[in-house]
């Protein structure tokens, strides 16, 4: 499934992480890691600052491979000159990548409770999956991955993870865990019609065996499914909490997606708020 894996990287201690997940995945699919880092050519005055900005990131793609050919994987690395989250999309488009791996924050993220913006227009723009780690200090190392989480409401949007978590889970032959919220609060009627909450239970349930029966045809060794009744992203933080998930994947929209080129808001404030590495997957125009 991951052929090709992308890790931007600036330097920082959260683009070293994410280098470190991307080579995890690398050894597992026996991928080829691409390290690149980006000339902001939003901040380009002159000839001189372009040349010693430029040395600057050839040395730190150069030392990143470097580090992850210590390892065994095969790697490549690339120099850009651009505005940031374009020259990543591009990269990605114009190399075939399979999945990006990205830091929540970088040299220029001022926000350290907020999602870097470089990283936040990756994963609503791309078309491939992104994961998105935290800094070391933040939230810890959570791979090799023991516990998978797979979020999904049913919609087309969340169903588009489906397929990278059970591959996921069957590679490091994880557990899957798939949660369906039942969101009554949002709904916009009387929730005390038992007629009402059966049906948005019915829609939980019938999501929920969708990842079973995919899990159970790519030989997924353990899956657990589980119905829960609240705030979506509340819920799944909870569930991370309490059944000490390695990394979550979801789909960038679900049913109140309505947002073309937007994140879903419950996806978005996972992202945002998750303690795990977060793998968001859009779903595909064809």
């Amino acid at each position: 499934m991951f052929d090709d894996i992308l890790v931007p990287t600036d330097g920082s201690p959260c683009s070293e992480v994410a280098a470190e997940y991307a080579e995890d995945l690398a050894r597992q699919y026996d991928a080829t890691v691409h390290a690149l880092c980006v000339v902001d050519s939003r901040g380009l005055e002159n000839a001189p600052r372009y040349d010693r900005l430029k040395a600057e990131r050839t040395e730190l793609a150069e030392r990143t491979c470097a580090n992850l050919s210590t390892t065994g994987v095969e790697t490549e690395q690339a120099v850009r000159t651009d505005v940031p989250h374009t020259a990543i999309l591009r990269y990605a488009t114009d190399h075939g990548i399979d999945l990006v791996v990205m830091g929540t924050h970088g040299r220029t993220g001022v926000e350290r409770y907020l999602l870097g913006s470089v990283t936040e227009k990756v994963v609503r723009l791309s078309d491939v999956p992104v994961l998105t780690v935290k800094a070391e200090e933040e939230s810890g190392v959570t791979f090799p991955y023991t516990d998978i989480l797979v979020p999904t409401d049913g919609s087309e949007g969340a169903g588009a993870a489906i397929g990278p978590a059970v591959d996921i889970a069957s590679t490091y032959d994880a557990s899957l865990h798939a949660l369906s919220v039942v969101n009554k609060a949002a709904m916009g009627f009387d929730v005390r019609s038992d007629a009402n909450l059966d049906s948005l239970e019915e829609a939980a349930r019938t999501a929920l065996d969708t990842v079973e029966e995919r899990a159970t045809e790519a030989s997924v060794s353990a899956v657990e499914t589980s119905v829960e009744y609240g705030t979506p992203y509340r819920e799944i933080r909870s569930y991370v909490d309490e059944h000490e998930i390695d990394l979550v994947v979801m789909g960038t929209q679900g049913r109140s997606g309505i947002e073309r080129y937007l994140l879903g808001s419950v996806a978005e404030k996972t992202v945002r708020t998750s303690p795990v590495p977060v793998m968001t997957v859009r779903q595909s125009d064809s």
